[in-house]
């Protein structure tokens, strides 16, 4: 009897002992935080890479890739990005300008100079940047850089090859986005990724880098892909984000994707941009579309806000303009059918 007695008690005991470690390691793994995606750092080795070529161009003799930026009024935001662009070509060996028209410049004012930017071979990456003016039609300013200019990637042209999986200039930010989550080592492969925002020149181009086939040309993620967006019902946006492997929001709404919305160990990447006031100093800060300090906890991998996809944006820019110059992306093979010369 005695013998029973102590052989259920060491059972007893031994099952206590493995719920013990089990809660152990439980309250252990809820303790560590999430890796911080880097996105300074990443970009600075991409910066590198595009000036290690330029060097290479320059000390052959050969002329620079150079950057035109036209800029309608005088948007302080715009430029501020402008400014960081121009720092980063700089740093890269990029010859840049910025021409800055007048508010009051009109369309036709505007199609001209680009038309004869276009047919510049002295430019090798040209963009507006937006906003533009409201009297400025946005996608008809788009449309009428040359599309093997449009370092940007917002050309009919260039948006319509990626989708198809075709060489392209792809927008900076969605091509910036997929550099972080390649050169963290992030799978996506048959992952389920949910993409808040649907903007053509943010949310769509990333939701179709992350769902597409990546045995072609845009080398892309393979992931099963939902898009959610303003008029996703908020009950059905937390269904979505509970399963989800890859978070990225680009939404424009502070703190919109919370802890209790994720699950444990997903990568989020934070595309928001915005300027909200402290409550405990009462100046304005910067912050992503995700609470930080809560997802943190309970994230695998996190982008900051600031120092995340921001500087990959600029990278990103630069690595398309290089690409410009280097002719990589062209549409020789559209011209007939388009009535391109």
């Amino acid at each position: 009897m005695t013998s029973v007695l102590n052989t259920i008690f060491r059972q007893c005991r031994s099952v206590h002992s493995t719920q013990v470690i089990q809660r152990s390691l439980s309250l252990s793994a809820r303790c560590l935080t999430a890796k911080i995606i880097d996105g300074t750092a990443i970009a600075k080795t991409i910066k590198d890479e595009v000036k290690a070529e330029i060097d290479e161009i320059k000390a052959a003799g050969k002329i620079p890739p150079h950057l035109s930026v036209i800029l309608v009024g005088e948007n302080p935001a715009s430029k501020t990005y402008i400014k960081n662009k121009f720092k980063a070509a700089e740093y890269t060996g990029i010859t840049s300008e910025l021409i800055n028209l007048p508010i009051d410049t009109t369309e036709e004012e505007l199609l001209k100079l680009i038309n004869k930017l276009n047919n510049d071979d002295n430019v090798h990456g040209l963009l507006v940047q937006l906003p533009v003016p409201e009297h400025i039609t946005e996608k008809r300013v788009m449309n009428s850089v040359a599309p093997h200019k449009d370092v940007d990637g917002f050309h009919t042209l260039n948006v319509g090859c990626f989708c198809v999986d075709e060489k392209a200039f792809i927008p900076a930010t969605p091509a910036g986005v997929m550099e972080m989550l390649r050169r963290t080592g992030i799978e996506t492969f048959g992952k389920n990724a949910v993409v808040c925002g649907r903007s053509k020149n943010v949310g769509m181009p990333i939701a179709m880098l992350l769902h597409a086939d990546g045995i072609y040309e845009t080398e892309a993620g393979d992931a099963t892909t939902t898009i959610c967006h303003r008029y996703t019902p908020p009950e059905q946006l937390r269904v979505f984000t509970k399963t989800a492997d890859i978070i990225v929001v680009a939404t424009g709404i502070p703190g919109l994707i919370k802890a209790d919305m994720i699950k444990e160990g997903c990568t989020i990447i934070d595309v928001g941009i915005n300027r909200v006031k402290d409550e405990k100093t009462g100046k304005m800060k910067m912050v992503g579309d995700v609470d930080f300090e809560g997802v943190k906890e309970k994230a695998g991998y996190i982008t900051p806000v600031p120092g995340g996809v921001g500087p990959m944006t600029v990278a990103m820019l630069m690595k398309n303009t290089l690409q410009a110059y280097k002719k990589e992306v062209n549409f020789d093979h559209y011209k007939s059918s388009l009535g391109l010369s």
